[in-house]
């Protein structure tokens, strides 16, 4: 499927010179994607962008740089529709899984075998529900494998008035 419009991430403030790199999820591994591959994880909503970022402190919110990015992006596939994930042989379980942990003790997580299979079929992205504690039936994520300034797999971040910094030399 295509999809259009905006999605939202919520960055740590100390990286906003590159918020369509990848490499935070390429450098810590994420449900989605194996530690050493690029992945753009983003939420349709910026309520829900705010919860995942905020998983790793639970008890208080720490400061995040919000941003928008206008997508044009074909390829995706819809993993939130239960008609396609049994068209193509996924179990919402290989999605939930403890992916973290499982990667953890060595295992490799179900949703990583997800992501291999639907990238060699040649998916650019899915559609997800949002497994942050917390998240409700409207949280949904958007993971890009496959993204660019432009179509036919356009994640372009929107910084019309040049406010992100452009390097890391604001932070001393």
């Amino acid at each position: 499927m295509r999809l259009t419009g905006f999605v939202y991430r919520a960055h740590n403030p100390r990286w906003p010179f590159a918020p369509d790199s990848g490499a935070g999820a390429a450098a810590a591994g994420g449900r989605f994607n194996p530690a050493g591959m690029p992945a753009l994880y983003c939420s349709l909503r910026f309520e829900t962008a705010w919860l995942e970022a905020q998983q790793a402190f639970p008890f208080k919110a720490q400061p995040l740089t919000l941003c928008a990015y206008e997508v044009d992006c074909d390829d995706i596939l819809d993993l939130t529709d239960a008609g396609t994930c049994a068209a193509q042989g996924i179990a919402r379980a290989d999605l939930a899984c403890a992916w973290k942990d499982l990667a953890t003790r060595g295992i490799r997580p179900p949703s990583w075998l997800v992501t291999e299979g639907l990238i060699a079929a040649g998916s650019a992205g899915v559609i997800v529900p949002s497994f942050a504690r917390g998240a409700g039936a409207g949280d949904i994520n958007v993971v890009f494998w496959d993204w660019g300034a432009d179509p036919p797999h356009q994640v372009r971040v929107i910084d019309d008035d040049h406010r992100l910094p452009r390097d890391g030399r604001s932070w001393r």
